[in-house]
């Protein structure tokens, strides 16, 4: 019987878009320094720095 390994997937935060009411993710730059997305319905960007004194929360509202 072998364990099994979990699997780790992407590092990602859940972001609420609300100029077009739509739930994402956004995904580490391949840089590691911020997470970085767009709205699938509009397009907007969003980044969000990674550093020390940041918050450890995962999810975010977007305006």
């Amino acid at each position: 019987m072998a364990s099994e390994i979990p699997k780790k997937g992407k590092e990602f935060l859940g972001m609420h878009f609300h100029c077009c009411n739509i739930y994402s993710r956004i995904y580490k730059n391949k840089q590691g320094t911020a997470y970085e997305g767009r709205c699938p319905g509009c397009g907007k960007l969003v980044v969000v720095p990674i550093g020390k004194g940041g918050t450890s929360k995962r999810f975010f509202d977007v305006y």
